[in-house]
């Protein structure tokens, strides 16, 4: 389904829409089928430096509103984009390729990340300190950084942009919002619902364009005091290098290679659920999935037999359809990479179980077993619903071969052993441990986020008041 308007969709700055300065447009693709979903203004380092300038004369005005009206404008967000849910699912299913489950699930969870952040209008708080010298009050306050700028990907475009956003506009910063060049109609339209509830002009500004060619304008803007990425490592890395130099806050959500481990005594049913869910939901586009199963010896055969009948049953019919799991992957470049994968495997020796071929965009789901690591699929994240399933003895070699990855975003355990379940969440390396539930899994108030090359820093209500504020001391000598 292609958006109706004749006219390009242009930028969204000072709450109007606007067009690149020397008229460049770039084709934005349904990913089901690669036809034309909309026409949108291609932007340039000139149409960044608009948004960022415009940000930052909001932000003077901005950061001194009240926190009646913060809140207000929130809740109006949050029910607005309840009211026109249909409308977002409608986008994510078009524009970025989303089944009709994981639409509604990620329309829902936006609107829950805008609900979260009312809370954190409150919450902008410093504390009263004990000082050496009498007569002295020590104070803390927080104080917002200024224009954020907001890297989003193709894979939860409205997730991302309403945690992000919101989180932001909370502590009362200004946002120029950078979407993936794959879902930038979501991001504009979301912006667009900002304006309606209230937000003042300025606040929140969206660029469209290839992230590779202006990313950087963006990051490098000497008024943009605070970046949140969040896209590959690679990418993520060259942009805290860009933001050590100038001494800027960065939060970078990256990648992953995320390990679930089942041990002998899991609940199979359980454990087999969760490795259906950690793994194929929209179709492994995800940096949390669990791309790597570990499966204790004596529970194997009966995880691999149950493993393949589940996922062989998985929908690979209309995106419309609920009963659909499987949908497109989002672009060529990414199709070559999983293709690749895949190939590089079983050539080395890999065993494919199931899958391994192509209907249209879509990959089947692909189980591979006999991975080793001279395989590209054993390190590095596929970003596609290609799992690779290994057999082990005990916790002592789940651990071991799980920490042995350069990510350390999600991980999952399956086991009725307490002090297992413990000791592995002790001593897995990774942001984020869930026992006895999927990798995939985030709520709006949590520390999210990981370590080694899955990123630096974290999101949620909570940690974003660290990110997205100053913490200044204050003393004041009274008169004796």
């Amino acid at each position: 389904m292609a958006m109706s308007d004749d006219e390009p969709l242009g930028h969204w700055i000072n709450n109007q829409s606007c067009a690149s300065a020397g008229g460049e447009t770039f084709s934005v693709r349904n990913p089901i089928d690669d036809s034309l979903f909309a026409e949108v203004a291609e932007g340039s380092p000139a149409e960044i430096n608009l948004a960022v300038e415009a940000a930052h004369k909001a932000f003077h005005a901005y950061r001194q509103t009240s926190i009646n009206d913060r809140e207000a404008w929130l809740a109006r967000a949050a029910a607005l984009l309840e009211d026109r849910k249909s409308e977002f699912v409608d986008l994510l299913i078009d524009e970025a390729g989303s089944t009709f489950t994981k639409a509604h699930f990620e329309a829902g969870k936006a609107v829950s990340f805008l609900r979260a952040a009312i809370g954190m209008v409150r919450r902008v708080s410093g504390q009263t300190l004990p000082s050496d010298y009498p007569d002295r009050l020590s104070m803390t306050w927080r104080e917002p950084r200024g224009v954020v700028a907001v890297i989003t990907p193709f894979n939860v475009p409205l997730i991302k942009a309403s945690r992000l956003c919101a989180n932001a506009l909370a502590t009362g910063s200004t946002v120029v919002l950078l979407p993936s060049e794959h879902t930038p109609v979501i991001a504009l339209k979301f912006a667009q619902l900002l304006s309606e509830a209230g937000f003042p002009e300025g606040t929140v500004n969206v660029v469209a364009g290839d992230g590779y060619s202006i990313g950087d304008s963006l990051v490098t803007h000497p008024l943009v005091k605070s970046v949140s990425f969040t896209g590959s490592t690679v990418v993520g890395k060259h942009i805290q290098q860009l933001c050590a130099r100038d001494n800027k806050h960065v939060t970078l959500e990256l990648g992953g290679k995320n390990p679930l481990v089942i041990l002998d005594d899991a609940i199979l049913p359980d454990a087999i659920q969760g490795a259906v869910r950690g793994m194929f939901m929209h179709q492994g586009q995800a940096c949390i999935s669990s791309s790597r199963i570990y499966v204790q010896r004596g529970i194997y055969s009966e995880f691999i037999k149950a493993y393949l009948g589940a996922v062989s049953m998985l929908g690979l019919g209309d995106l419309r359809d609920p009963a659909t799991v499987i949908g497109p992957i989002i672009s060529d470049r990414q199709r070559d990479r999983i293709k690749r994968h895949i190939r590089d495997a079983q050539g080395k020796g890999a065993t494919v179980m199931l899958g391994g071929d192509w209907v249209g965009n879509r990959c089947k789901p692909t189980i591979l077993t006999d991975v080793s690591k001279e395989m590209e699929c054993f390190a590095e994240e596929t970003f596609g619903p290609v799992v690779s399933i290994y057999q082990v003895e005990d916790l002592d070699e789940a651990l071991a071969a799980a920490n042995n990855s350069r990510y350390g975003l999600s991980s999952a355990i399956y086991t009725n052993d307490l002090n297992k379940a413990l000791r592995y969440a002790q001593a897995i390396e990774s942001g984020m441990v869930h026992v006895n539930g999927p990798s995939v899994t985030d709520e709006a108030h949590v520390p999210f986020g990981g370590v080694g090359d899955s990123g630096f820093g974290r999101e949620g209500t909570e940690a974003d008041i660290d990110a997205l504020t100053e913490l200044k001391w204050v003393t004041m000598q009274m008169k004796s």
